[in-house]
């Protein structure tokens, strides 16, 4: 049985969320792939809003089982509180929790990292979340980090003094405080409430999962333009967000992979440093933000706004292997009276159709084609005939561009404010 992956196509914040959980019930398994904490997952039901930092998003099913794959990196503060949300809206998650001994943990000193780099960074910051998780992969990377298995181990303390006093040597080079002490108290509670998490041999666990027949949703963190090697560097995540981040973060074979859900917006946001070509800075921009609330699941921080750019959207498409769209967020655009799409850049003088190298500053100039815009207010609408001419006529041509279907079209932030077309 192949997997199919959900992503974000922008620079995340797209509503994956939103669309795993209105998915969730024609899977068995939802597997979160990469990222960590650093995530926002929002969903709406029942009249209650939700956010998920670290938890799969099908956690709210009664059936689905939820993985945290090897490629997550995990803050069991942060985790403990989730956990403690959810039971709070009486969700069990005993037998429908899994995750990856080969996970990372987050360390407490792996934040206090994070911001004293940040702080040091001055105006060059890159706008990071301040949750360790540049440090955590770092760790991984340089062989040094502590994982889920780790845990299990009777030497696990002995493990983590040696990988804190590696820590502390290198924020005695920078001019920072802290307190370490009562970070570390906090953090080893939580770790004792992990352990009643089941752990498991993951890639194992999805191998044997898939030969029995059973149906998998990869579900990715951030966004494309966010990917670690593909994204709008050094502005991006420390984490593969693209389809390959599935393969590597879950252990699934490159050719098990089955259909691709790409996410976007009918707009466009950011959070934190970066170029953003299509960004706007006056009212219409303040204007999309507050129709929007674009302010950060994660982080509180307001989002920048602009219009949609498809030469990014097809660049992203290109390297995810997208065989489905999903576009979220229409509801937003009503109350203007056009809307825009970046269809070309010009670039060095030279007019463009791909995202290229570098596209900060006043290097790249968007050329706009402009649409009409539907003055109705969409979120009662429960069929694509329901919707404005102007609306089908705005999803037909960015298939035809994107040559790729949009199977859904969101239309309101709750789970049933959600337009199936043709899918």
């Amino acid at each position: 049985m192949a997997v199919d992956v959900l992503l974000g196509l922008q620079w995340g914040d797209e509503g994956k969320g939103k669309i795993v959980d209105v998915l969730t019930s024609d899977y068995d398994i939802i597997a979160r792939f990469q990222g960590g904490p650093n995530a926002g997952h929002t969903l709406e039901f029942d009249g209650i809003k939700h956010v998920l930092h670290t938890i799969p998003s099908g956690i709210f099913h009664p059936t689905a089982l939820n993985v945290i794959g090897n490629g997550v990196v995990i803050d069991p503060v942060i985790f403990k509180k989730e956990l403690e949300g959810l039971e709070n809206l009486n969700v069990n998650v005993n037998g429908k929790l899994l995750i990856s001994r080969k996970a990372h943990l987050i360390l407490p000193s792996h934040k206090l990292l994070d911001a004293a780099s940040e702080q040091a960074k001055g105006k060059d910051k890159i706008g990071s979340t301040l949750k360790g998780i540049g440090p955590t992969y770092m760790d991984k990377t340089g062989r040094n980090g502590l994982r889920i298995g780790d845990i299990e181990l009777s030497d696990f303390k002995e493990r983590y003094d040696k990988l804190v006093a590696k820590h502390l040597q290198i924020l005695n080079h920078y001019d920072f405080e802290y307190d370490l002490e009562s970070m570390e108290k906090d953090w080893f509670e939580a770790i004792e409430r992990l352990k009643q998490i089941e752990f498991i041999d993951s890639e194992h666990y999805l191998v044997h999962a898939q030969k029995e027949g059973k149906k998998v949703l990869a579900e990715g963190a951030q966004g494309s333009l966010l990917d670690i090697d593909f994204g709008t560097y050094p502005f991006v995540t420390s984490s593969n967000t693209v389809t390959a981040g599935a393969c590597t973060g879950l252990g699934i074979a490159p050719n098990k992979i089955g259909d691709v859900f790409g996410i976007f917006k009918a707009y466009l946001t950011r959070v934190g440093s970066g170029p953003f070509p299509t960004e706007l800075f006056d009212d219409t921009g303040a204007a999309i933000q507050k129709a929007g609330n674009e302010f950060g699941a994660t982080t509180g921080r307001a989002r920048r706004c602009g219009w949609v750019d498809l030469p990014a959207l097809k660049y992203a498409i290109n390297i995810n292997g997208v065989t489905k769209l999903m576009m979220m967020k229409a509801d937003v655009l009503s109350e203007f009276p056009t809307i825009k799409v970046c269809t070309h850049y010009k670039y060095n003088g030279e007019i463009i159709d791909y995202l290229p190298y570098n596209i900060e500053g006043d290097k790249i100039e968007p050329i706009y084609k402009e649409f009409p815009c539907w003055k109705e207010d969409l979120t009662s609408k429960t069929s694509m005939s329901d919707l404005p001419k102007e609306l089908t006529d705005y999803v037909e041509y960015l298939e035809k561009e994107l040559e790729t279907p949009i199977v859904i079209v969101s239309v309101g932030p709750d789970r049933t404010q959600t337009i199936l077309n043709n899918f």
